[in-house]
C-alpha cells in the first residue's frame, strides 16, 4: 500500500525530488519549497526553467530566466553564476559540486569557483556528465559534442536530426539522446577507437514512438533504459555488447487512453515509476510487468518524478502545480 501527501503550487512544478533527504519542489515562478521540513518557500529565480539534484544529494542546482544559476539548500540560496540576458534552460550536475549549464549555443562549466565557457555552432538542448565526471556531453542539432573538461579535446557524434536531451549509461559505455523525431538514438562509445571517425561509432536506433520521448531513466545496473513518449513506458535492454540493437523493448504500464510523460527507475530494484499525462502515477516491475497504482489521475500531466535514496518515497509534480509525496 502507498499513501500520498498532496501539495498545491501556483505554477507548474519543474522538478520534484529530494534534497538532503527532504522532499523538495522547484516551481516555475522561481520558488523552491521544502513543504515537510520548512514552512516558507525560498525565492531562487525570477522565473525558474530547470533544476537537478547535485550528485551528493545535498543541494538542488537551478537555472532561470534571470540568467542566474543557483545552489539551493534548506539553509538558503547560493549564487553559482550569472549570465545577464540569458535564459538558463539546461543544467547538469557533475562531481565534487561541479555543474554545467547552457543557454543558446553556449555551455558554461562551473567548478571550484571558476566558470568556463564553451561555444557551439548549434543551440545546446541537453547536457550530461559522464559517470566519472571526465567528459561532458552536449546534445544539439545533428548530434552530440563530447568535451574533455572545459578546454580539452572535442569528439563529435553525428546523427541527422534535432537531439533534445542526452544521458550516459551508468557504466559509461553508451550515450543515448532523445530526439524531436519521435525517437531515441545512441552510440556505443567503445566503438570510437583512437583515430577513427565519429561516424564509425556503433549506432543504436530506437524508433517507433508515437510522441516525442522527453524522459529517460537507467536501471541501477544499467541493463535497462526506460523512456516516455508512448502509451507505455518503453524499456530498452542494454545487457550485452550491442545494447538494444536487434532486440525488442518491453512495454510497461500500458494504457490506451493516456501517454507516458515521465519515468524514474527505482534506486535498488528493477522497478520503474511511470507518470502519465492525466496525472496518474504507477510503479511497474520489469521482470513480470506487475503494476501498482500509486496515484490516481489528477489535473495536469506529470512533469517530474524522483525517488529518494532508499526507494521508500517518490516525489512528483504536475504542469498544473499539483504535487505530492508518495510513501511506499
Amino acid at each position: 500500500m502507498s499513501t500520498v501527501a498532496p501539495y498545491d503550487f501556483d505554477e507548474p512544478v519543474v522538478w520534484a525530488g529530494f534534497v538532503d533527504g527532504e522532499a523538495c519542489y522547484a516551481v516555475a515562478d522561481g520558488t523552491v519549497h521544502f513543504p515537510v521540513a520548512k514552512n516558507e518557500p525560498m525565492q531562487a529565480h525570477d522565473g525558474l526553467l530547470c533544476a537537478t539534484s547535485a550528485l551528493d544529494g545535498k543541494s538542488l542546482l537551478t537555472g532561470g530566466e534571470d540568467g542566474r544559476v543557483a545552489r539551493v539548500t534548506q539553509q538558503g540560496v547560493e549564487l553559482i553564476a550569472e549570465e545577464t540576458g540569458k535564459w538558463i534552460d539546461t543544467i547538469a550536475a557533475g562531481p565534487r559540486g561541479a555543474c554545467a549549464f547552457a543557454a543558446g549555443r553556449s555551455v558554461w562549466i562551473a567548478d571550484e569557483g571558476s566558470v568556463k565557457r564553451i561555444d557551439h555552432e548549434r543551440a545546446v538542448e541537453g547536457l550530461a556528465f559522464a559517470p566519472k565526471g571526465v567528459r561532458i556531453a552536449a546534445a544539439r542539432y545533428n548530434g552530440v559534442s563530447l568535451h574533455w573538461g572545459a578546454g580539452g579535446d572535442v569528439s563529435e557524434l553525428h546523427w541527422d536530426g534535432a537531439h533534445t536531451g542526452v544521458s550516459f549509461s551508468p557504466d559509461g559505455k553508451y550515450i543515448v539522446t532523445t530526439m524531436a523525431e519521435n525517437a531515441l538514438h545512441g552510440w556505443r562509445l567503445d566503438q570510437l577507437k583512437a583515430g577513427s571517425k565519429p561516424e564509425d561509432g556503433g549506432h543504436m536506433r530506437m524508433s517507433g514512438y508515437p510522441a516525442k520521448p522527453k524522459s529517460m531513466s537507467w536501471s541501477k545496473k544499467g541493463t535497462w533504459l526506460a523512456s516516455s513518449g508512448a502509451q507505455a513506458a518503453i524499456c530498452w535492454p542494454f545487457a550485452g555488447k550491442t545494447g538494444p540493437q536487434g532486440k525488442a523493448p518491453k512495454e510497461l504500464g500500458t494504457r490506451g487512453d493516456a501517454l507516458v510523460m515521465q519515468v524514474a527507475f527505482h534506486p535498488v530494484e528493477d522497478v520503474v515509476a511511470v507518470g502519465y499525462n492525466d496525472g496518474m502515477v504507477a510503479a511497474v516491475r520489469v521482470e513480470d510487468a506487475h503494476e501498482a497504482l500509486l496515484r490516481r489521475s489528477g489535473n495536469g500531466e506529470i512533469t517530474s518524478l524522483n525517488w529518494d535514496e532508499k526507494g521508500d518515497r517518490l516525489a512528483f509534480g504536475t504542469a498544473n502545480g499539483e504535487a505530492g509525496l508518495i510513501a511506499i
